[in-house]
């Protein structure tokens, strides 16, 4: 059975890439270790991967990444949440797949891997019995479903680390000036924190809006609970210069937990 491998390098992410066959499907996993979802999805990964052989040459190949400490390569290929899944055939990359949902994960790999014809036996079985009933809600059910799992998904990324930012862009290249304002402020209290790049999933961007009843980007979360976006912020730190006290991690200078 095939296993995840873990690359540490960007040497090994390329001497790997390198040995693979054109008919490989590389199946790359991106992760962070603040990140509480990305948990989740190594263990679906490591499952998904147990159900297909190791051939020669290897019809799949599966690889782990922390996106931080290799943000080299996640930069490359524009890796701006995690976790996130990207799929690859011979340099290509056919799909991504960013968030926790297990069932778009198993979907896209079947899809390509079936291609090679290698781990047909092994994946059409599934794939038949579970897209049949899906078919059969797909009008009633399914928007209610769809909810559902994304409200949970909602309440494990605002609680992903103590201070979770929303935001349009990342910290290195925000999207709007609000987002380029709270970085800076931030930045400025030495606040170790999560964010998530809004502008890469339509799903987050909208929900988070109904989830938080809060309209507007960026939003600021703090252990789990909204504090708001950036005039409020600012106005908690006009009320409280110590605000962010708890969450400074002059010590150690390092101001993101999820960019440079």
């Amino acid at each position: 059975m095939s296993t995840v491998q873990e690359i540490t390098s960007v040497e090994g992410w390329e001497q790997h890439v390198s040995s693979l066959a054109p008919s490989t499907l590389l199946i790359t996993s991106f992760h962070a270790p603040w990140a509480a979802p990305c948990a989740q999805m190594a263990t679906v990964l490591s499952t998904l991967a147990s159900e297909y052989p190791v051939t020669e040459p290897l019809a799949t190949s599966w690889v782990s990444i922390n996106a931080e400490e290799l943000s080299d390569i996640s930069e490359a290929y524009n890796v701006t949440a995690v976790p996130f899944l990207m799929l690859i055939r011979n340099g290509e990359v056919l799909e991504t797949v960013s968030g926790s949902s297990a069932t778009k994960v198993r979907e896209a790999i079947e899809k390509h891997a079936n291609k090679t014809g290698t781990a047909a036996t092994a994946t059409n079985g599934p794939a038949a019995t579970t897209s049949s009933p899906e078919g059969e809600v797909a009008t009633e059910e399914d928007p209610v479903k769809k909810k559902e799992e994304l409200f949970k998904r909602l309440g494990e990324l605002v609680k992903a680390a103590p201070v979770m930012l929303f935001m349009k862009g990342t910290p290195s290249e925000p999207k709007c000036g609000f987002s380029r304002q709270m970085v800076g402020i931030l930045r400025e209290n030495s606040v170790k924190y999560g964010f998530f790049n809004i502008l890469a999933d339509d799903d987050v961007r909208q929900g988070l809006k109904e989830f938080a009843d809060w309209p507007t980007y960026p939003q600021l979360w703090i252990d789990g609970e909204l504090v708001g976006g950036l005039d409020i912020v600012k106005e908690e730190l006009e009320n409280n210069p110590d605000f962010f006290k708890p969450y400074s991690v002059k010590a150690n200078g390092d101001s993101s937990a999820a960019a440079s």
